[in-house]
Formats: structure tokens, C-alpha cells, sequence
């Protein structure tokens, strides 16, 4: 069996700020630094065989924090980095709100409408994070694997994996920082046995 533990990065400066990130990148806040500790805590006992990260910085940082002292191989990979959301990025959520209220709606509300003026489009991410993660899958075959990515990107999995439309791909488990989701794939069997478990957090507010 071939089990694949998908987590989001810990929380960042321009989370805080509520700027849209993207592709662009901003540093872990010290809570963001704590979520992936108390995450890497959690998963101290699972052999964890590789660990396969968004290319970004905080990300990076996330799987680092994550892996702690132990000797496990960190992987940086491009097509596992969030959705380039182009002149959004580190923009505010109210100024996108103020300059693109179609959009920003339909963004969060109705993606398959989402049409990016530049940038990708919600399915550009599902075909790019999809394909990316078959080819994990059959090279890590009978693997514990642990990927490291962003929100939308995760969800884009799940979505994938659970043969979602994109009209529905917000649908589900909240994607907070360094939740936890399992995959297990036997054979033809792939099954989320976990989503978006903080169970880790000491505390229900610690986001």
C-alpha cells in the first residue's frame, strides 16, 4: 500500500495580513513555525520515506519544520506550487474585493466561473497538480510519502482523487495550516481515510 500524507504550509506574514499569495511568497509567522512543529510532532512515529514539496519558501520551510532531526529527504517540485493568480498576488483580499467583485466572487464562490485576466484558471491547477501527483504515486509505489503544497493546490488533489467537478472544488474540509490529509492508495483503491485534521493544534484556536 502506498500512503500519501498531503498537508497545506503553516501560516505566513500576508496570511495575517489577508494579501492573496500566490506564487509569490511570504515568510512563516512564528505560529506558522509552531503549526508545522506540532504537525512533525504528530507524524515523529510514521517512517516517513520522502518528503515532496512545493518549490516555494514557505513550504520549504513548512516540510523542513515538519521533518525535524530526522533523515528524510525534501524534494522541491514546481507543478506542487500554489495557483498563480497573477496581479492579485500580494494584493489585499479587500482591494481585490474593491477592483474585481465578479471575479473575486466567482473565485471563491463559483470557480469554474473564475476567469483569470492573467494567470491560471482553477482547472490549469487540478491538470497540473493531478498529473504531478500520478507521477509521485508510480515512483514512490508502496511508499509513506509526505507532500507539502498550498490550499487550492490541495484541494485540486482532492478534488481530483474524488472525481469532483470543479464547480464544487471548495466543497469539504476546510484546508487550515498544516492540516493533515491521508491518501491510501491500494492498487485500484484510493481512498481519503483523513481530511483536514488539526488534531495536532494543543488547542482548538491555535490557527
Amino acid at each position: 500500500m502506498t500512503k500519501v500524507y498531503i498537508t497545506r504550509h503553516g501560516q505566513t506574514k500576508w496570511n495575517v495580513e489577508g494579501r492573496m499569495q500566490g506564487q509569490k511568497d511570504s515568510r512563516l509567522t512564528t505560529l506558522g513555525q509552531n503549526q508545522a512543529k506540532w504537525l512533525g510532532d504528530s507524524l515523529k512515529d510514521i517512517p516517513i520515506d520522502i518528503i515532496i514539496s512545493s518549490s516555494s519558501g514557505r513550504t520549504i520551510s513548512t516540510a523542513e519544520l515538519i521533518r525535524g532531526d530526522r533523515n528524510i529527504e525534501i524534494i522541491p517540485n514546481d507543478n506542487l506550487r500554489e495557483m498563480y493568480i497573477g496581479e492579485w498576488e500580494g494584493m489585499l483580499h479587500t482591494e481585490v474585493e474593491e477592483l474585481y467583485p465578479e471575479q473575486r466572487f466567482n473565485f471563491w464562490h463559483n470557480p469554474h466561473l473564475y476567469e483569470p485576466m492573467s494567470g491560471e484558471s482553477f482547472a490549469d491547477v487540478l491538470v497540473r497538480a493531478s498529473n504531478e501527483i500520478e507521477d509521485i504515486i508510480t515512483t514512490y509505489k508502496n511508499k509513506n510519502i509526505l507532500i507539502v503544497t498550498h490550499a487550492i493546490t490541495l484541494k485540486s488533489l482532492i478534488a481530483y482523487f474524488e472525481k469532483k467537478e470543479i464547480k464544487d472544488l471548495w466543497t469539504g474540509a476546510f484546508m487550515k495550516s498544516t492540516c493533515l490529509n491521508i491518501l491510501e492508495i491500494d492498487g485500484d483503491n484510493r481512498n481519503f481515510i483523513l481530511q483536514g485534521d488539526t488534531s495536532h493544534y494543543p488547542t482548538d484556536d491555535a490557527i
